[in-house]
């Protein structure tokens, strides 16, 4: 492929300076119709940037220059499409081999570079595997999220933790399969509770000897593979054999196993016969917006359901959308055989290409009209429906509320950006603030911050803790605002805390110059009452609102995300810190040697407290580690 920037930017010798700027930065057609002077007829993908260098569109053609020249035929164009070239200043190619190469690229692009012109998948959460490791006699079953791990099998993707967890729960009551990590697993001396309710088999503790432990593997993987039929007529033979040698104990095993077999198919429809390995897209539109539901069918078993609501103009038509939507969604996932849609596909030939060319063997694009498949495409519509319906009575109601903060605040207009912050720390120690925000689509997640106290602060200053996060904060989008970035800009700042906490906060905004954000303090009432707070805004004397009133509780929810929040990323950053040791900080001090001290002195106390001849003498410590370690706990030593 070859990336190539096509943008007309060259100025004639002696042109004055003020006309060369002008000339300099053409936009429009005119900087499309300069780009097609040396555009390609190949295929590839085109990139139309903004006057900052940031991308507008992103598209993809058999022949780039005949896809190109249509966008300079403005008055044929959508309002959506008009206005997108009206802001292109400069555009960029990149040319592929062939058009499937091309639309996976493309979806690369919209991914990784969020162009808002073009339909977009909001979706930044990875997907749980299971994982069954294979370079341990006794495997380890177990949930993964990330890359994959060498010499470990995967299964999946699920759509969700809950999903990925009922699977993982199956195949303990069903297989007996370890779950513990390794150290746990080595150090074990008695079977644990997992052994007592027979979830697994106790191969920690010899219950079950290797030959017989790689059976039940072997049968976990014939039934992650869904041969799950032929793997319960063996266990029904292997039950009745039990029965006739009277050996009762075994027989009922092998039938609480099957029966636990058998509850995963007792729907055809969330377990559909006819599909083995196959992705279910169902879209429904309404009130210009759309809800995509995804049902994951890996080895004839439903891996759980996600709704996605792709954002895109109100002018899409369902196809386009769900078209734009596939070809993104596998960008980092791996492609089934099949794809159901309930709608057809404006190139569905040329994305089952892509996709078939992305997975190495071929992938069919369905929209079935009858019979089973027929049935788990309707039952994916239908939860789509009941999604946007639910998400679009949210939003109503949401916008209710942010036009009531707007009226008791005094806005403009409702805010669309609610930042709230607080604090966490015990007497100073493990120091965090964060940030939540809210807006028209309640808790927005994903723009969560979290801030490590840095310091130096007097433990309990909280003001100053508050302080270090604003600049923090502020600092940056401050950046972002002179380069015209205003998108994360908030409408309201709210702080939990009364008059003295306002001022301390107002006064650091003036610092930094920053404007235009209302600020709003909220302390609790007296006795600490929830429904008798206090709002401080420095332009009114201190308010209540009504105890009923919705806006009211909605400024509290706001509060406890922030303090939820806020001691829950302490504590995360708490327990780190207590199963860290003072050798990690050694130089040349990794796990192995680390783990080779500790066997000899029991403890990194007893690392500290040892002398240097004892050092030097433990196996497996060579003299310049053993030397390393002593210097680093007696630092005025000094070597020989």
């Amino acid at each position: 492929m070859m990336t190539t920037d096509i943008s007309s930017n060259d100025v004639p010798v002696g042109v004055p300076a003020a006309v060369e700027v002008s000339a300099a930065r053409p936009k429009g057609v005119e900087v499309i119709r300069n780009a097609l002077k040396t555009m390609p007829l190949s295929p590839g993908v085109y990139r139309m940037l903004g006057e900052k260098g940031d991308v507008l569109y992103v598209g993809k053609a058999l022949a780039l220059k005949k896809r190109v020249t249509s966008y300079t035929q403005v008055a044929r164009l959508p309002e959506r499409l008009r206005r997108m070239v009206s802001e292109t200043a400069s555009m960029e190619i990149v040319t592929t081999h062939t058009e499937a190469e091309a639309l996976l690229l493309e979806a690369n692009y919209i991914k990784r570079m969020k162009p808002r012109f073009n339909i977009l998948l909001r979706d930044d959460k990875s997907y749980p595997w299971l994982m069954l490791t294979d370079g341990h006699p006794f495997p380890q079953v177990a949930k993964h999220r990330g890359k994959p791990v060498k010499g470990a099998s995967l299964w999946g993707p699920f759509a969700s933790a809950w999903a990925v967890n009922q699977t993982l729960n199956l195949l303990q009551r069903v297989f007996l399969l370890r779950s513990c990590t390794d150290a746990v697993f080595n150090s074990r001396t008695r079977p644990c509770l997992l052994y007592q309710i027979k979830r697994c088999s106790g191969p920690c503790v010899d219950r079950i000897d290797q030959p017989s432990y790689a059976r039940l593997v072997e049968q976990a993987r014939e039934f992650l593979s869904g041969k799950d039929m032929a793997l319960r007529e063996e266990m029904s033979n292997e039950m009745h054999k039990a029965a006739e040698a009277l050996d009762f104990e075994r027989a009922a095993m092998l039938r609480d196993r099957i029966r636990a077999l058998a509850q995963m198919q007792e729907s055809s429809v969330i377990n559909p016969a006819s599909l083995h390995d196959a992705d279910v897209f169902g879209i429904w539109q309404e009130a210009g917006q759309a809800c995509i539901q995804v049902f994951f069918i890996r080895g004839g078993r439903n891996n759980g359901n996600r709704s996605f609501f792709p954002a895109h103009t109100k002018d899409e038509e369902p196809g386009d959308v769900l078209s734009a939507f596939i070809a993104q969604f596998y960008d980092d996932k791996p492609c089934p055989a099949q794809v159901l849609v309930n709608h057809p596909l404006p190139e569905e030939l040329l994305l089952s290409e892509a996709l078939s060319l992305k997975r190495g063997r071929k992938v069919e694009i369905l929209s079935p009209q009858r019979g089973e498949k027929k049935q788990v495409l309707d039952h994916a519509v239908a939860n789509a429906r009941d999604a946007l319906h639910r998400k679009l009575a949210e939003t109503a109601g949401q916008a209710k509320l942010l036009e009531g903060v707007a009226t008791v605040f005094g806005l403009d207009a409702p805010p669309q950006r609610i930042e709230v912050y607080d604090n966490s720390h015990i007497m100073g120690s493990h120091a965090y603030g964060v940030m939540i925000v809210g807006g028209p689509e309640g808790f927005d997640r994903r723009a969560y911050r979290k801030f490590l106290i840095k310091g130096p602060v007097t433990p309990g200053d909280d003001f100053a803790m508050m302080r270090e996060v604003l600049e923090r904060r502020f600092g940056r989008a401050l950046k972002e605002a002179a380069e015209g970035d205003l998108s994360n800009w908030p409408d309201v700042l709210l702080i939990d805390g009364g008059a003295g906490q306002y001022s301390a906060v107002r006064t650091v905004l003036d610092d930094l110059g920053v404007t235009g954000v209302k600020l709003v303090g909220i302390a609790k009432g007296p006795d600490r009452d929830a429904g008798r707070e206090w709002f401080h805004t420095g332009d009114a004397e201190p308010f209540q609102l009504d105890p009923r009133d919705p806006v009211l509780y909605y400024l509290q929810r706001l509060r406890d995300e922030a303090h939820r929040f806020a001691i829950t990323t302490h504590r995360a950053g708490r327990s780190k810190t207590l199963v860290t040791s003072e050798l990690d900080d050694i130089p040349g001090v990794g796990p192995a040697r680390k783990r080779m001290l500790l066997n000899v002195f029991g403890s990194a106390r007893g690392v500290k407290q040892a002398g240097l001849s004892e050092l030097e003498s433990a196996p497996g410590i060579n003299r310049e580690t053993a030397r390393a370690v002593y210097g680093h706990f007696h630092p005025d030593w000094t070597p020989n």
